[in-house]
């Protein structure tokens, strides 16, 4: 992985990615005492930052590998990213998507045209279906993190939040991002490597799901004693990915670990200050940023993805209400 692999998705991308933006709260900093920034590609297309890791990969393929077809697996987020990029590529698509993944999930990626593969992701080994479907149909597969051009996609956030932070003064802060695995966080870490070095990488996860935590502080890979129990289904994954743990081992400190009523406080803070709309996974990094510890002046989120169920947000909103 280098910056000039991030450099060239960002040209790729032009004109199919947003900008997106990079919001403050006055209230929100005096409610917490800091200030929080938060990048906000919950307002990316299709909802979240895998918009950008899914057209990177995509765009990327010779035109005969495209022709054939990709695939993809994800609990919604990364699926409807690959299928967006897909559908503007004619490139046929397949996901395969755990059966208890959010319902708009799974009924956006459909919308966008892929074909659903459901599957019960405790009993089944999702990366033995998807090569299985990979090789019987000829499909380029395209994993959700551990995929350079993947990494490269999501790297482009870095190069706008590098940006975004000299417009609004910050040479120096902590960066939480939200982290499964870790194919957001590393490719940031680079970009802001070469572009902010003053901005250090933070990776934000939820309570019994810390794997990224847990392998940043051992120096070894771990993995998580179960894979779904957290309402935070975007980020649950088995283990950190084997290209991203060391790009994340040497360039970012240590992670943090949240639980899932900060995810929804974060969620209910978010709306009310930001009139932002986020998931529960896709707000563990603001939730790290808000109930931190021994944090700077200064923090910065990223929020990930605004894919929620209104059920979820009903009780996010409910449950912390005038909080």
């Amino acid at each position: 992985m280098t910056p000039e692999m991030i450099e060239a998705a960002a040209v790729r991308m032009a004109g199919h990615i947003r900008r997106t933006p990079f919001l403050n709260a006055p209230l929100l900093d005096q409610a917490v005492g800091r200030r929080v920034f938060v990048k906000a590609e919950c307002l990316q297309v299709t909802g979240s930052f895998k918009a950008r890791g899914g057209w990177s990969a995509v765009s990327a393929l010779d035109p005969e590998a495209r022709a054939r077809g990709v695939i993809a697996y994800s609990s919604g987020n990364h699926a409807q990213g690959v299928a967006y990029a897909a559908a503007r590529h004619d490139a046929p698509c397949v996901i395969l998507m755990p059966s208890d993944a959010p319902q708009v999930k799974i009924a956006n990626t459909r919308a966008y045209g892929a074909e659903v593969v459901l599957y019960d992701r405790a009993t089944q080994d999702r990366d033995a279906i998807g090569a299985r479907l990979a090789d019987d149909r000829g499909l380029r597969l395209i994993k959700p993190y551990d995929d350079p051009q993947v990494i490269a996609g999501q790297g482009t956030v870095g190069l706008e939040l590098a940006e975004q932070a000299v417009e609004a003064g910050i040479t120096q802060a902590p960066v939480f991002v939200c982290c499964g695995g870790g194919g957001l966080s590393s490719g940031i870490a680079l970009a802001l490597e070469a572009r902010a070095p003053g901005l250090q990488v933070r990776t934000a996860e939820p309570h019994g799901f810390d794997d990224m935590a847990r392998s940043l502080a051992s120096g070894q890979r771990q993995k998580n004693p179960a894979t779904t129990g957290s309402i935070c289904d975007a980020i649950l994954t088995p283990s950190p990915g084997e290209l991203t743990l060391p790009i994340l081992t040497r360039l970012a400190r240590p992670g943090a670990v949240v639980t899932d009523d900060q995810a929804l406080h974060a969620m209910a803070l978010a709306f009310t200050h930001l009139r932002i709309v986020l998931e529960p996974g896709g707000a563990v990094a603001l939730a790290a940023a808000l109930f931190g510890e021994d944090l700077p002046d200064t923090v910065i989120a990223v929020a990930t993805g605004g894919n929620v169920d209104p059920a979820t947000f009903a009780t996010a909103l409910d449950r912390f209400a005038g909080c």
